[in-house]
């Protein structure tokens, strides 16, 4: 496996990210903002994708996503989905700090305390990074928690309607949460997957997976652009399963770093990463006998 290079330091990650933003669109492209995405099914091939996916799989799971346009996004406020990070689960942390410590690798904790993380690394499922996160004022922004459907889109989709309860359980619900590069998360905003997909190809069917599940479980609607472009992800990897809410499934449905080779299936298997689908580090040919784009099943 060949090491990667730790990310820059964040003052030139930022500038560099944010001071050119750009859409990621489909195509692996960088366009400029307000290019229309290219490649994308239309209604009937989506619509024929979607019939044809396995049972289980995140791209069936679409099927039950309804299609409808986007409400205004008049009256939203981040606090209308609670106040910050809460403890919805009691268990003396907050949410932040809790998604931190399932994400980062080798993670130490504040003198003291077994909640608040100070440090450790981060595989960033973004950009394909690895990141050193420190705590700090010139350092935390390096990682962020992104909300996989954004609390803004989701306002726009549904969430209006809920009580503040529910609005603040969607808010810290780990199966929408994922630690993050924090350059690109700013970049992302509130875009769905009609406008903005991660730049590392090889996580974008795991990150639409995890954007069909909450959606699907929490009855929230997609225009109908988000969900032709989502059905075009998924087409290519029919099998991507709709991921649950455990931090077990959320941490392996990770990429291995780029570089990773792999002699055979067995190698797959034996570092978790099986099955194994084409584009993903350390793909190879060999290991689809069938051609269906899914390896040592």
């Amino acid at each position: 496996m060949t090491p990667r290079t730790p990310a820059p330091p964040s003052t030139v990650r930022r500038g560099a990210l944010l001071g050119g933003t750009v859409l990621v669109l489909l195509t692996g492209c960088v366009l400029p903002p307000g290019s229309a995405p290219t490649g994308v099914l239309d209604d009937a091939a989506a619509d024929r994708a979607i019939a044809a996916a396995p049972p289980g799989s995140a791209l069936a799971a679409l099927a039950d996503v309804e299609v409808r346009g986007r409400a205004p996004r008049t009256g939203y406020e981040r606090d209308r989905f609670g106040d910050g990070w809460a403890d919805t689960d009691r268990n003396g942390c907050d949410t932040r700090n809790d998604v931190l410590a399932r994400d980062l690798t080798g993670e130490r904790f504040r003198s003291g305390s077994d909640c608040v993380v100070v440090s450790g690394t981060l595989e960033d499922p973004y950009s394909g990074r690895t990141i050193e996160f420190r705590r700090g004022e010139e350092t935390s922004d390096d990682v962020q928690i992104d909300h996989v459907v954004a609390l803004s889109d989701a306002w726009q989709k549904g969430a209006q309607g809920w009580d503040a309860d529910r609005r603040t359980t969607f808010a810290n619900d780990p199966l929408n949460l994922l630690a993050v590069d924090g350059p690109l998360n700013m970049q992302k905003g509130d875009g769905d997957a009609a406008t903005w997909l991660p730049p590392n190809t090889a996580y974008r069917c795991a990150y639409v997976a995890r954007q069909v599940a909450v959606k699907t479980g929490y009855g929230l609607w997609a225009t109908r652009a988000e969900r032709n472009a989502a059905a075009t992800v998924l087409a290519g990897c029919p099998a991507e399963p709709l991921p649950g809410d455990s931090a077990t499934e959320a941490s392996a449905s990770r990429p291995a770093p780029a570089g990773t080779a792999y002699a055979d299936c067995e190698a797959v298997r034996a570092a978790g990463a099986a099955p194994i689908r084409r584009g993903e580090p350390g793909w190879s040919d060999a290991f689809d006998g069938d051609g269906d784009g899914v390896g040592c099943e």
